[in-house]
């Protein structure tokens, strides 16, 4: 289980980035056509409202790896779930 800061620091990131996003994207429009000033005053946004920064974590336990994007869990706990029987359609296969 991921330190309760990890994943306050995960969420602060996501909110940061979602906060800066269109601003962040009209000031990369403006740099791409040569415009000095918005080069300048994209590099004094914050680090953490780059939407790069943003890891994926389980969203049960803040695993940071074996991130499964299509059930938003880890790997240990999707398997976990599934032995369990809490994810429908899912069995373990045998043969």
């Amino acid at each position: 289980m991921a330190k309760e800061s990890m994943k306050a620091r995960e969420r602060k990131r996501i909110a940061m980035a979602k906060k800066y996003a269109e601003k962040r994207e009209a000031l990369r429009k403006a740099a791409n056509e040569g415009d000095w000033d918005a080069m300048m005053a994209l590099q004094k946004l914050p680090r953490n409202s780059m939407k790069i920064r943003v890891h994926n974590r389980c969203n049960l336990t803040g695993r940071p790896r074996g991130y499964m994007r299509q059930f938003g869990i880890s790997r240990v706990t999707f398997r976990e779930m599934a032995l369990s029987g809490q994810i429908p359609g899912i069995t373990k296969a045998s043969w």
